[in-house]
């Protein structure tokens, strides 16, 4: 079969391979694969700056359907069901305090699919039966792709920051993580600004489609005279920054109110300096949010049964052999969320 793999480690070493097809361990299910979404980590992975065991297949948000079981699955499967996975926790010790507390995440020894194991930017992978999540029946398959990132939003809005419905919110960098947080405040009822740097105005203009109350530009508007317009001066109740970057922090630190929370949901790469001294004179919250629980899983799922619909954000859908069209497009911001097909 064909699949997308990280060959050798260093910058690039990505290509399209013929490898053999999976055959699921005695406790795992074999999946058929229809959709799989291009993330940030495996443009890390492509550009070698997220940890990755070559030689490895690409992509971990994907949505499936069971056609083989393990000698050791007693489990039923309907053929006709569609499942997302939670790749996250492919490799994990049932022995670790932070998989045992639910914070998997944390796991010092985890690798998660599509840089620790292999991935699902092909036709078929295998996973254990307890990473799979069923779709509704209601529910388009499609959805089940965007899981895993809305997953992510879902942890950092409703499990770590500390949001209340009349809360007015600022989100910092409208990539896709940036704009399911945009999805979830909206959907629970928040007043939402979302800020963005010059490249972005494709993504901006998408935020108001999907509900911001005022986008900014900061190329072009100041956003501390935006947040002191929308907020009669008193600077927003959050901050989530998303888009990991230092003047995008910054910007966030200086516009949360006192006794405001901020979180850290961006990644940056390397140090930075900021103005940590809102912090203390602002007394504010400042908390950092990676991944998800399992519960933040049933969260998503209950939020999908709600019709919170996270495929609004796919902008473009490739089959796999136009793989490096889709890559370049999202690097290039022309795309928000790209979705590649293995058929």
């Amino acid at each position: 079969m064909n699949a997308l793999v990280k060959t050798a480690p260093g910058p690039g070493n990505v290509s399209l391979c013929e490898v053999e097809e999976p055959v699921p361990a005695p406790n795992q299910v074999k999946l058929a694969i229809s959709a799989c979404g291009i993330c940030g980590t495996d443009l890390h992975v492509l550009n070698d700056l997220f940890r990755n065991y070559p030689p490895v297949i690409l992509g971990h948000e994907f949505v499936g359907r069971v056609v083989e079981k393990g000698s050791e699955v007693t489990e039923d499967f309907d053929p006709d069901a569609r499942y997302a996975v939670l790749g996250a926790t492919a490799v994990v010790s049932d022995q670790c305090r932070y998989y045992l507390s639910g914070d998997f995440m944390l796991s010092p020894g985890r690798r998660g699919m599509g840089h620790g194991v292999n991935g699902a930017f092909c036709p078929y992978a295998c996973v254990r039966p307890d990473q799979l999540f069923r779709l509704a029946d209601g529910v388009p398959e499609l959805e089940g792709a965007l899981v895993e990132p809305l997953a992510v939003a879902v942890h950092a809005v409703q499990e770590i920051a500390c949001i209340q419905p009349s809360d007015t919110v600022l989100v910092s960098g409208p990539g896709p993580i940036g704009l399911l947080c945009l999805l979830v405040l909206v959907h629970q009822g928040n007043r939402t600004i979302v800020a963005g740097a010059g490249g972005d105005a494709g993504r901006l203009r998408l935020a108001e489609k999907l509900g911001a109350a005022r986008v900014v530009d900061v190329s072009k508007e100041d956003l501390k005279e935006v947040v002191s317009e929308e907020t009669e001066g008193l600077g927003v109740d959050a901050v989530f920054e998303v888009a990991g970057v230092q003047a995008s922090a910054t910007a966030c630190l200086e516009t949360v109110r006192p006794l405001g929370s901020y979180t850290q949901v961006g990644h940056f790469g390397r140090e930075i300096p900021l103005p940590l001294d809102h912090v203390a004179f602002k007394q504010l919250t400042l908390r950092g949010s990676v991944g998800y629980r399992r519960e933040s899983w049933a969260r998503t799922m209950e939020l999908l049964a709600e019709n919170i619909e996270p495929s609004r954000i796919v902008t473009h859908r490739f089959p796999l052999v136009e793989w490096e069209k889709g890559v370049d497009l999202f690097q290039k911001k022309d795309a928000v969320k790209v979705i590649l097909h293995p058929s």
